[in-house]
Formats: structure tokens, sequence, C-alpha cells
């Protein structure tokens, strides 16, 4: 079989890039990142898997006759949380794929 000793070496490197990326997978999982608006007066909380853990609202935010400002306000700070998130997640996880050309893979 020629070549063999090749295709196991790839397959050994394969099998040590996935248990990588699982690791790093389940790092991800673990940070927190923030998103705030309102200079801080509406803070959200994501994991580095985008979901959303925690949202903080200062009462002084909450006025009765605004609700749709403070709808914006959280909107603005999940939205800037989630960016947070993927910058995250494509920084860590792309270094696997770089050189690689796997469009949608992270």
């Amino acid at each position: 079989m020629r070549g063999g000793g090749n295709m196991q070496g790839m397959m050994k490197q394969m099998q040590k890039m996935q248990k990588q990326m699982a690791k790093a997978q389940e790092e991800l999982g673990e940070k927190r990142l923030t998103g705030t608006a309102g200079g801080g007066m509406v803070t959200v909380t994501v994991s580095g898997h985008k979901e959303v853990v925690d949202v903080e609202i200062k009462e002084e935010v909450v006025d009765p006759e605004d609700i749709e400002m403070l709808q914006d306000l959280v909107l603005a700070a999940t939205n800037e949380a989630m960016k947070a998130a993927e910058e995250l997640t494509n920084s860590t996880m792309g270094q696997f794929t770089k050189g690689m050309n796997l469009p949608g893979m992270f």
C-alpha cells in the first residue's frame, strides 16, 4: 500500500484537530461578553455560544411612557454583545480553518 503511512498521519492530524476544535468550542461557551447601551443603562451578557445569559436594566431608564426607547436600548446592547461573541468565535475557531476555503464554517 503505497502512501498508506501518509494517509494514516493525516488521519491522526485530523483527529488531533477535531479534539482541539471541540475544546475550543467548549471554552467559547464559558466566555462571557457584554454589550451596553444608553451609557450603561442597559447591559446584555451573552456566552461565546451566542446565548443571552443576562440582561440588566437600570431602574432610572424604565419609563412607562417611553417603552420604545427601552426596547431600542435592549436591542442595541444585545446586538453589541452578539457582535463581540461573533468576533470571538471567528478569532478562536478561525485558527482551525486558516488556508482552507470552507465558506460558512464559522
